[in-house]
């Protein structure tokens, strides 16, 4: 059986960030050649997600689709922002040894909240695929959301496909 990998980038900002990804995983499917099987797409980031939800139309003045940042007001009450050290138990003072031989400030490791944000919804979405096309539904979207708000970041989004 067929299996086709494919990837590209979108580019995070300090807050979170959610970008419509529907597209590049289509054009990934259609160079693909499966018309049958089933699709995966995975964020290898550890305080990214991957999500299926409609469009909302609207945005805020940063852009941020509205249903979207109603996702961010609610995971805030879940797990606020990590705005001071010790606010979580993570970073503890191994983690920020380490960060630093890797040429880190030790500011990039209060992202716990981002962590813990992708741990509850997840790094991956599975799609069937029929007669070429994915199984969205009407109004279905793939999204690649970044919590992390300590910097700004290239990401790497992945397209695993398996079929016939």
């Amino acid at each position: 059986m067929p299996v086709r990998h494919a990837s590209f980038t979108i580019q995070s900002d300090r807050r979170p960030t959610f970008h419509d990804v529907t597209a590049q995983v289509e054009d990934a499917l259609g160079g693909s050649g499966i018309r049958d099987g089933i699709l995966l797409v995975y964020s290898q980031h550890t305080t990214c997600s991957v999500l299926i939800q409609e469009a909302s139309d609207d945005t805020d003045y940063w852009g941020t689709e509205l249903l979207m940042q109603d996702l961010v007001t609610i995971l805030e009450g879940l797990v606020p922002t990590c705005r001071t050290e010790g606010q979580y138990r993570h970073p503890g003072p191994r983690h920020i040894a380490a960060a630093a031989g890797r040429d880190e400030l030790p500011s990039w490791s209060l992202n716990t909240d981002a962590h813990l944000r992708s741990v509850i919804l997840g790094r991956s979405q599975a799609v069937p695929v029929v007669d070429g096309r994915m199984t969205l539904g009407e109004f279905g979207r793939i999204y690649f959301a970044d919590f992390d708000q300590v910097r700004a970041r290239e990401r790497t989004v992945r397209v695993q496909i398996v079929g016939e």
